[in-house]
Formats: C-alpha cells, sequence, structure tokens
C-alpha cells in the first residue's frame, strides 16, 4: 500500500512540487533569502498569525506591513507586534477593489474564492491596492509577499493593470489551483509580469520568486 500511494503522489504534479519544496527547504532559506535592510518596505499580504513578518523583522530589521482580514489573526499579530516601531498591521485584505465579503474560515486556508469549502463566513474587508499604497504614500515596495487563497488574481491583475509592478522590487507569491481557470490565469499574470521581472525560482502552485529587471 505504501508503494501505490507513493506512485499515486508522485504522478500528482502538485504533490511532487511540494516534496520539492520541503525537500529544498524553501520555508527556511528561498522565502527569507532577499537583500533587505532596516530601510527596506515589505507588505506581507495575508499575513495569518504573523510568523512571515516576524522571521523578516528579526532578520532585517526593516519596515513590515501586513494585511490579515480575518478578526481573529489581526488581533493575534497585533498583539504580537505591539511593542514594535516596525510593523503595522491592517485588518483589511488588498485586492481589486473596496468592498466587504464572506470569509470562508479554514485557519491558514480561510478564503474568499475556495468553492470546497462550505459553512457560515465571517464578514471581512477588501480595500483596492492602489488606494491603498496612495493613502500610505508608499511609492516603492521592496518585497510583496502575497499569499491570499485565491485572491492573488484579482490582485496580480490589478497590479499589472495599473503599472503598478514596476513600483514592486520583489513578488513572493503563492499561486492556488482550486480556483476556477488557476492555469490559465497564473499563465497570463507571468507572462505580462515577465516583462517587467525575471521568475527566479518557481515551486508551480506552491511558492515563486520575481524579480525586477
Amino acid at each position: 500500500m505504501r508503494r501505490l500511494l507513493k506512485r499515486f503522489f508522485l504522478r500528482d504534479p502538485f504533490e511532487r512540487e511540494v516534496r520539492r519544496w520541503f525537500r529544498d527547504k524553501g520555508d527556511t532559506t528561498l522565502r527569507l533569502a532577499y537583500p533587505l535592510n532596516k530601510t527596506s518596505v515589505v507588505f506581507d499580504v495575508g499575513g495569518f498569525q504573523g510568523d512571515f513578518a516576524a522571521e523578516i523583522v528579526e532578520r532585517f530589521d526593516c519596515h513590515v506591513f501586513v494585511f490579515e482580514p480575518h478578526p481573529e489573526y489581526f488581533q493575534q499579530i497585533s498583539n504580537r507586534f505591539q511593542t514594535s516601531q516596525k510593523v503595522k498591521v491592517f485588518n483589511f485584505g488588498i485586492s481589486d477593489s473596496d468592498g466587504e465579503f464572506l470569509l470562508q474560515d479554514a485557519a491558514d486556508g480561510s478564503s474568499f474564492d475556495n468553492q470546497t469549502l462550505s459553512g457560515p463566513g465571517i464578514k471581512c474587508r477588501l480595500r483596492k491596492f492602489s488606494s491603498v499604497i496612495d493613502e500610505l504614500d508608499i511609492d516603492h515596495i521592496d518585497l510583496m509577499k502575497i499569499n491570499i487563497e485565491g485572491g492573488e488574481f484579482p490582485l496580480l491583475q490589478h497590479v499589472l493593470d495599473h503599472g503598478l509592478e514596476n513600483r514592486i522590487t520583489y513578488f513572493q507569491i503563492q499561486f492556488h489551483n482550486f480556483i476556477d481557470g488557476a492555469e490559465g490565469m497564473r499563465d497570463d499574470i507571468r507572462t505580462r509580469l515577465s516583462k517587467t521581472h525575471d521568475c527566479t525560482w518557481c515551486y508551480e502552485f506552491v511558492w515563486e520568486n520575481w524579480t525586477r529587471k
């Protein structure tokens, strides 16, 4: 049985990429390997419990803006960084428009778009990315990490439609394949993004990094 299971998982492209990611220890190497410093600006889009923000601040002492729409996780992150002068936490997600949405609650897989989830949702707020950076008076982002369970597609389309990719040096993106048309949308975003950025490492539908040319 063990051999059959192994053969099954190895045939699945996503499972192969997950195995490759963990084999390469991507969470503790690639995801933190950036030339940041104390003046750098990082956007943590989908903060969950604040682990990524904590690692970045500890390692680089840079400015981190965390966006987390889930009220419980927002409070956890706020409490975690309440004495930090470098971390600002916002209780909304960022996307291509302003509005309120029902968030299907599934811990770190909580999503506006995951059609495999069911049950009652939590009303959460979204803000338009272009408006947010204008209000924060931010004209450059050194690293933008995006893990928002399907919301990456409208967000990145909005970024590209408004030419905002030129303000961002590094994109660290987790695309999600449970969204209808995910492969085609990802291909389109990657094609458009490749005009200004190079993909320096990629674990398909796990994590990938883009660096401005």
